[in-house]
């Protein structure tokens, strides 16, 4: 367990996004899978709140060609600001303004999508002497505490890196990275392996790799190391494994709800269930889908 009297919290949230978002074709071809509203803010804003929200001061944005909207989405609008104060909507002009002045923003290239574990290295300028949050913005999670915190609360328990589970059916493990782990008390597992994406009959648990992690700078130094795993991509699990070498890796599984972001049908889910979550939104929804059931039926509608 820890005994560090110098503790020392996450501050710096790394998030990749030069994905193709090819699931997204062809809205993507124009527009970053990050950028994709849910409701009234884009994908990545929600993953951005829950790293500050978590205690996070920096973030970092590994990305590549065509995401340049997400830098401008980040950075201050002070004549779009200074246009709505002048029509008498200084709260929206307020909401805009509150948008760069979540966190430090820092940006790092990823010149071609070469896998996970290609990615946060390119962050490493940025982190590679403190531990550091990675939040993949896919994955909207509601929790409370937030995710990240309850990764946060095993490392200030036992000292390493942190892994998010969730346990998944026996179907969906060959999706996901998947761990073999010893339960040290409820909830609470340390690893002993790791698998990227394997089959259902290889498969050694249901715990799943969610998307967010608390990692070690030690990591980098088995980044460097990496040689290309599965689909021809540098995978952050395998990087992981190796750590496991040198030093415990623990993991635990989040309380809250995940909202997967990553497919069509899962951005779909997230959006209506967001919107029923909204006072303002929740009749609007429970309406359109009572008109549809009815003229699905061959009723009259008002």
């Amino acid at each position: 367990m820890n005994s560090n009297a110098e503790y020392r919290r996450v501050r710096t949230a790394v998030f990749p996004v030069a994905g193709l978002g090819t699931r997204f074709l062809p809205a993507t071809k124009d527009i970053p899978k990050e950028m994709m509203p849910l409701i009234d803010r884009p994908l990545i804003h929600h993953g951005v709140d829950e790293a500050v929200a978590s205690g996070c001061t920096r973030v970092v944005f590994v990305t590549g060609q065509g995401k340049e909207s997400i830098c401008r989405y980040f950075e201050p609008s002070f004549e779009l600001s200074a246009l709505l104060r002048e029509r008498g909507k200084g709260e929206l002009a307020d909401v805009v303004d509150s948008i760069y002045k979540l966190a430090e923003f820092h940006y790092a290239y990823q010149a071609k999508p070469l896998g996970l574990g290609h990615a946060v290295l390119c962050a490493e300028e940025f982190c590679r002497d403190e531990y550091f949050g990675l939040l993949l913005p896919d994955d909207v999670m509601t929790a409370e505490p937030t995710a990240l915190a309850q990764l946060e609360a095993v490392r200030e328990k036992y000292e390493g890196s942190v892994l998010c589970l969730e346990e998944v059916s026996p179907e969906d493990v060959s999706r996901y990275g998947i761990v073999d782990a010893e339960e040290i008390e409820p909830g609470v597992y340390r690893i002993k392996g790791l698998v990227e994406k394997p089959k259902p009959e290889e498969a050694p648990s249901r715990l799943a790799i969610m998307g967010r992690y608390l990692l070690s700078p030690k990591i980098f130094k088995h980044l460097k190391n990496l040689k290309r795993g599965a689909g021809g991509e540098y995978q952050l699990t395998d990087a992981i494994a190796s750590l496991l070498e040198e030093e415990p890796v623990y993991a635990t599984v989040y309380k809250g709800q995940r909202l997967d972001c990553g497919i069509k049908e899962g951005w779909i889910q997230a959006t209506v269930v967001k919107a029923l979550e909204d006072e303002k939104l929740r009749d609007i929804v429970l309406a359109a889908v009572a008109e549809y059931e009815a003229s699905a039926n061959g009723e009259k509608t008002k």
